[in-house]
């Protein structure tokens, strides 16, 4: 039987794959982005189990007004698939006030906006998954990444949490972390840099400035595969509470635990 989705973001990047898996897969999938044209563009228009509804993450009257929508129009949202955000690339000091918040505002409030409009018809039910798209970097961060890891850092805290208190009500988590996806995201449409000149930054952002440019579109993961996997694990009763994608996210979050225990073996108690 077909299940119904729910994806943010759907209409470029991951939140389009995860999309088009999900109806390959025969689900019942609506994709929300902030205009519907983009929508459009992306689907080339809606069939009998696509659906298109404009949704700005941080606007949560809207969030509760599409989850609304399609529990009144399908009887229930089966997945959630917590996927809109964006990144902000630079050295932190760089980063006004405004853009540091602008990025919580979309990364965290925005997908808490989203898991709190879908939380309770979930829990009523007894029944739901809630696929929250974080990144490695939620596990990782390196100079250049600290306001964008900031960001998901406090992604996977919340959900970490919020999801043992979903799990007695049958609604079950998993959060994604990918490596480095080929998609738009380095790009101008998804990544922002920071906007203030310090010259003693002045090298090394010029360096890290060069290593994005030369990443966008030579990204060593494909997105559709990481679709297809999700779709896979979304239809399994056993979901893990977290999937690392790539080669690449598994040998950073692995020297991340390694340096971890490096550190928990350093910090006794005796002098």
């Amino acid at each position: 039987m077909s299940k119904v989705w729910l994806v943010t973001g759907a209409s470029r990047g991951l939140g389009l794959q995860i999309t088009r898996a999900a109806l390959d897969a025969g689900e019942t999938v609506v994709a929300t982005a902030r205009s519907t044209d983009t929508l459009r563009d992306a689907f080339g228009g809606e069939h009998d189990r696509l659906h298109a509804l404009e949704l700005d993450i941080t606007d949560a009257e809207a969030a509760n007004a599409v989850a609304a929508e399609i529990i009144e129009r399908f009887g229930a949202i089966d997945v959630l698939i917590n996927n809109a955000g964006y990144a902000e690339l630079g050295f932190f000091e760089t980063f006004t006030d405004e853009a540091v918040r602008c990025q919580f505002e979309v990364n965290v409030f925005g997908t808490m906006n989203v898991a709190r409009a879908v939380a309770p018809h979930m829990r009523e039910r007894r029944a739901g998954l809630i696929v929250t798209i974080s990144s490695v970097s939620g596990l990782v961060s390196n100079g250049g990444g600290a306001v964008y890891s900031a960001s998901k850092f406090a992604v996977e805290g919340w959900m970490e949490g919020f999801a043992q208190e979903l799990a007695p009500f049958g609604v079950r988590s998993l959060l994604v972390e990918p490596g480095m996806l080929r998609t738009d995201f380095m790009d101008g449409k998804s990544a922002r840099f920071g906007s203030i000149d310090i010259p003693d930054y002045a090298e090394a952002i010029a360096q890290y400035r060069a290593f994005v440019d030369g990443a966008n579109g030579n990204q060593p993961n494909d997105p559709k595969l990481l679709a297809a996997r999700i779709v896979v694990l979304a239809s399994q009763d056993d979901v893990p509470s977290r999937f690392i994608f790539g080669d690449d996210a598994r040998q950073w979050a692995g020297a991340k635990v390694d340096q971890l225990r490096h550190d928990i073996a350093r910090s006794t108690d005796r002098g």
